[in-house]
């Protein structure tokens, strides 16, 4: 069974398998961002962060949209706002994304309909990104004379400097085919399926050993950008070693090689 806590901005169900889907909720308004969303969604994603039983962290939204970025009526307290509370306010979006990017869990997002502005950096932000055949995506923020400051860290690193020189500029539209090409998205499901592969993609992640996920996306932050030298080449040889002496590293090849499943391996499928 699951559990469920609804608040004014987003759901979030905690599975009994160490699953935790956070849904973007305000539909109506294309789950536009505002400073109470933006307060909760960290919120949520703090929560998760701390508690050992999730595994896995999957980002969704209802409705049509996954995301149109600003909120109407927060875009127009901004525009009353001095240059401090503008400051002190995107210091809380900063934090959002910063949150959700720097998370130790697997992060999925999954992409049913248009993402723009802050929507895409959510997407970027995310370890693994799933969308609909209909998922559109847009940085629209110039359309306003603003910029993408504060997503630009993870747009750049998701994209890259040529892609992101474009579309900041040009604020135009691009589709799914265009994102996954440009390494935003990586998989790309007919709209009609697309609950259904969530559901089975969460489970094959689930079958693989929790320790070595965590532990493998540590390895990834550790040797990006960094020189083939000595010193990292004894590192991971250290990193190999610790995780083969482990428990779970001994218990994974011993079931390979038994042919039989892995203690940690889900008893239950995902719930939702």
């Amino acid at each position: 069974m699951s559990t469920e806590k609804k608040a004014a901005s987003i759901t979030v169900k905690m599975s009994s398998n160490g699953v935790a889907r956070v849904t973007l909720n305000r539909p109506d308004i294309h789950n536009a961002f505002d400073d109470q969303f933006i307060k909760e969604l960290t919120r949520a994603i703090e929560k998760i962060e701390r508690n050992n039983e999730i595994r896995i962290l999957v980002l969704d939204a209802a409705g049509k949209s996954f995301s149109a970025g600003a909120d109407l009526n927060w875009m127009k307290r901004m525009a009353t706002y001095s240059w401090e509370e503008n400051y002190q306010d995107s210091l809380k979006l900063a934090g959002l994304m910063q949150a959700l990017y720097e998370s130790s869990k697997t992060t999925v997002a999954v992409v049913q309909g248009a993402a723009f502005g802050g929507g895409v950096g959510l997407v970027a932000c995310c370890d693994i990104v799933l969308a609909s055949n209909k998922a559109l995506f847009c940085l629209s923020e110039v359309k306003l004379g603003l910029i993408p400051s504060v997503i630009s860290p993870y747009v750049v690193k998701a994209i890259g400097e040529r892609n992101c020189k474009r579309y900041f500029a040009t604020a135009e539209r691009f589709n799914v085919s265009e994102a996954q090409q440009m390494q935003l998205v990586h998989k790309i499901i007919p709209h009609e399926e697309l609950t259904d592969f969530r559901k089975d993609f969460v489970n094959k992640l689930l079958a693989n050993g929790p320790i070595a996920m965590y532990q493998s996306k540590q390895l990834i932050d550790h040797v990006v950008n960094k020189p083939i030298n000595e010193a990292l080449v004894l590192e991971t040889a250290h990193r190999i070693a610790d995780i083969r002496a482990s428990n779970e590293g001994r218990e994974g090849v011993s079931a390979f090689l038994d042919k039989r499943p892995a203690n940690w391996k889900a008893t239950i499928e995902t719930e939702f």
